[in-house]
């Protein structure tokens, strides 16, 4: 069953194709200072329901990272990767991490939260 999700002032919205059954909570200083927890798709499970202009991006350090957050009122949203799971970027296959705090009518204390030690593994 898909989820929508949005940002506080609705500018920016998106829609998952289902629920995560675990979210990350990583530990490195950009995720620890946004405060997301993170929940991983595939692009084709990720839509984005509102102008891709309502999104600006943050890149740090190299463009293989693309943070997204809204241009209105700055929430963090979703962040644009390829596929870490190995250790080392998976180019080939992309992934799509969503905040799921900003998930509309979803129960979030529901579902694991899985830490990583984002501080020390980047």
């Amino acid at each position: 069953m898909a989820i929508v999700g949005s940002c506080h002032c609705k500018a920016t919205v998106f829609e998952v194709s289902e629920a995560p059954q675990t979210v990350t909570s990583c530990t490195c200083s950009f995720c620890s200072k946004r405060g997301s927890l993170w929940a991983y798709y595939v692009p084709s499970q990720f839509k984005l329901l509102t102008p891709p202009e309502n999104v600006s991006v943050y890149q740090w350090g190299s463009p293989t990272v693309k943070h997204g957050f809204c241009a209105t009122c700055g929430c963090g949203t979703f962040t644009e990767t390829p596929d870490f799971s190995t250790g080392e970027p998976d180019f080939d296959n992309p992934r799509i991490s969503v905040n799921s705090r900003l998930f509309d009518d979803f129960d979030l204390g529901a579902v694991e939260v899985v830490v990583i030690d984002g501080k020390n593994l980047w």
